[in-house]
């Protein structure tokens, strides 16, 4: 498995996502050049994982995670080229990958709008507290990782992991539904 994760304090806990699975991780250290050269010859049936924050306009990294400016897109509309070579056999976790993915003509179960920090759900009038958010995204991403796992199709998933919010609270109804098969 390719795996592009920036490395970034905020989302320490995605690493459960390829923690113990032999993998390839590709970090805010490489070049653009270099990326495209790692997606580019990683074999079409390896699935690529992409996590992180970004947008839109792609995967964001940071030089520096103590100060919150993104210096860089890190996965963008140049890497879509060779994203599209991996079919439906992508996982991207970062805000809005979904309209990433929508832009680029890319398949897989790719993630929307995720509150992972409390200023994200302030901005989406979501009521939590940082204990709450701290519990639920570790459980949200231990559920994908079960999920994954099983070896169960990226398509199913995410009607699996609304099934899995046992909370139901604003925080987990809000991120839950979050995910999309595309």
């Amino acid at each position: 498995m390719l795996v592009v994760h920036p490395t970034d304090i905020t989302t320490t806990v995605l690493c459960t996502l390829y923690k113990g699975i032999e993998s390839k991780v590709i970090d805010q250290n490489m070049s653009k050049r270099e990326i495209e050269h790692m997606l580019h010859h990683s074999p079409q049936c390896e699935r690529i994982m992409l996590l992180g924050h970004g947008s839109d306009k792609g995967l964001f990294s940071r030089e520096d995670d103590r100060i919150n400016v993104f210096n860089r897109i890190i996965v963008r509309h140049s890497h879509a080229y060779y994203l599209r070579k991996h079919g439906a056999n992508i996982v991207a976790v970062w805000c809005n990958a979904n309209l990433f993915a929508q832009k680029e003509c890319l398949h897989g179960l790719f993630t929307g709008m995720i509150i992972s920090e409390m200023s994200e759900a302030e901005m989406y009038h979501i009521e939590t507290t940082q204990e709450e958010l701290d519990r639920e995204n570790i459980k949200l991403v231990k559920r994908l990782r079960s999920l994954l796992d099983e070896g169960i199709s990226l398509r199913e998933i995410p009607q699996r992991m609304l099934e899995l919010d046992d909370a139901h609270t604003p925080l987990t109804e809000f991120n839950y539904k979050n995910f999309y098969y595309l």
